[in-house]
């Protein structure tokens, strides 16, 4: 037990010094990473598909990066943004690293780039210990998922620092009750700003390229208690 431990600190040591030297490299050439993580079915390809297009439109360079284990499927609907779009395939791994960030990046992300916005695999476990280089890290949850999303993985929200609910206007259908989810939301990240979107009605529209880029100016972020905790 005690071996596996030493395992799983040692693999994640070592992605977080990978991580620290790809955000200083971006940093340093002007390009901030926005870390997407979500369930599956939580509606955030879509949500992305929505912000490329209006940073398209607002003139600011973005690209995306998506992670999936099998299909192009997402990166497809991506490039229908008009922005540069790779996808990474995972080989079965249920999360990216930043190693592999750094790999699919080489020869391939435009010296302009201003925004990097990576969709990382649909799962809510093994992403959330995995730094990428981000300077913001959003986590998104449909209003179909249920309020006590936050309780059950604590780990994903708590290290969020943006927290979007997407599929809002289901939210009626799906009886969600939006006071409960910010109770837990705020239970155990206290502090972090939730965002209420739908891509099919427009609410919230670009309100994650405005926080992407509020961060690439320089504008503090959420630092989340957990984050804290673990430095």
């Amino acid at each position: 037990m005690c071996r596996a431990v030493d395992l799983q600190r040692a693999v994640l040591a070592k992605n977080e010094a990978a991580a620290q030297i790809l955000r200083t490299e971006l940093t340093a050439r002007g390009t901030t990473v926005v870390n997407l993580l979500s369930s599956p079915g939580s509606g955030k390809t879509a949500l992305l598909e929505r912000e490329l297009r209006l940073a398209g439109g607002r003139g600011v360079s973005a690209a995306a990066l998506t992670a999936d284990l099998a299909t192009e499927n997402d990166a497809r609907r991506l490039a229908r943004s008009g922005v540069p779009v790779k996808q990474v395939f995972t080989d079965g791994l249920c999360h990216l690293e930043a190693d592999m960030v750094a790999r699919h990046l080489h020869d391939w992300l435009p010296e302009s780039t201003r925004l990097l916005f990576v969709e990382n695999v649909g799962n809510l476990v093994c992403p959330a210990g995995y730094d990428l280089g981000e300077s913001l890290r959003v986590v998104l949850a449909s209003v179909t998922e249920g309020e006590d999303k936050p309780l059950k993985y604590p780990t994903a929200f708590g290290l969020a620092q943006l927290v979007i609910v997407t599929k809002t206007d289901m939210a009626e259908a799906a009886e969600f009750d939006e006071t409960a989810f910010r109770a837990n939301v705020e239970q155990v990240n206290p502090g972090v700003e939730v965002v209420l979107s739908s891509v099919r009605d427009g609410r919230g529209a670009g309100a994650l390229l405005d926080r992407a880029l509020a961060t690439a100016e320089g504008n503090r972020v959420h630092t989340p208690v957990m984050a804290r905790a673990g430095a």
